[in-house]
């Protein structure tokens, strides 16, 4: 059962985005992820396509695969299977949504987030089949394709730039919230009738996908506030240790002025020593 993505390619567009500029796109200039992620499948695809027994070998190993509770449980599948691909047109489709899309969001994110969304997006669509697959509602079958990262990042884009044009087939203009809109919709009917269509399990892929990348940047401001609060709590818990040691230590120096050094205790030594050493430090930096 592979994953299977439609035609589409982008000429341009043009959209605001918080404060910044109009801008128009044709051929983007490639991101590092992004281009070691066009590498890698490539090879990939080369060599398991080249060797059939390395092909079978992919596949039994690297897919997902829910065939027991043994395999569904190997999570390194969950990654793995975003890297296979079933046919030519299937990676053909990927990378080239992964070459038009995806530098716009790794150059917004930076590359090492991106990296992790692209992988979140497709694990997610790596869970979703197995557990539809488990409680019998599709059927049982390797799971293979880079497809629920690609969703996701058309999620992501839909949010984001959702006036952005892109071509259907590379003739039909749409906005990325439209194409967006039609392919969740597409999803979620295979779904509902999974004896109808031939690649449900896909489409289980695609649409978790898509709402992991939705998500992703709908939640945005949620996370941002919470890492405020979290790096808030941080520093006044820091301050409030510092006055707790500060006050400790003025206790300490008061007792040796009243009483003499060896009047301290082991303990009150070592704190002094200790903030002595701390201040010497502050001083060279």
């Amino acid at each position: 059962m592979g994953l299977y993505d439609r035609d589409y390619t982008q000429d341009g567009y043009e959209h605001r985005y918080h404060y910044a500029p109009r801008m128009r796109i044709g051929f983007p200039r490639i991101t590092p992820v992004v281009k070691w992620l066009l590498i890698i499948n490539g090879i990939v695809f080369f060599l398991t396509s080249a060797f059939e027994s390395l092909g079978i070998f992919a596949i039994r190993w690297f897919s997902v695969f829910p065939v027991n509770i043994a395999a569904t449980f190997q999570l390194w599948r969950l990654i793995t299977y975003q890297f296979l691909h079933g046919g030519f047109w299937h990676i053909v489709f990927n990378m080239l949504c992964l070459y038009f899309l995806g530098p716009l969001l790794e150059r917004l994110w930076g590359s090492r987030k991106f990296l992790i969304f692209y992988l979140m997006c497709g694990a997610a669509g790596g869970i979703l089949y197995p557990l539809l697959a488990l409680v019998g509602w599709l059927g049982v079958g390797p799971l293979i394709g880079a497809s629920g990262a690609i969703l996701g990042i058309i999620a992501a884009c839909a949010v984001l730039f959702p006036s952005m044009k892109v071509y259907v087939f590379g003739i039909f203009p749409v906005s990325m919230m439209v194409l967006a809109i039609v392919l969740a919709l597409v999803s979620i009917l295979s779904l509902l009738n999974p004896n109808k269509y031939t690649n449900a399990g896909g489409e289980a892929a695609h649409l978790a996908g898509m709402v992991v990348g939705a998500a992703y940047v709908l939640s945005k401001p949620l996370r941002a506030r919470w890492q405020m609060k979290t790096r808030a709590k941080k520093w006044n818990k820091q301050r409030d240790l510092e006055q707790q040691v500060q006050q400790e230590l003025d206790r300490i120096l008061e007792k040796v002025h009243n009483s003499g050094i060896h009047s301290l205790s082991a303990r009150e030594k070592k704190i002094l020593k200790k903030a002595t050493r701390l201040e010497q430090t502050k001083n060279r930096l």
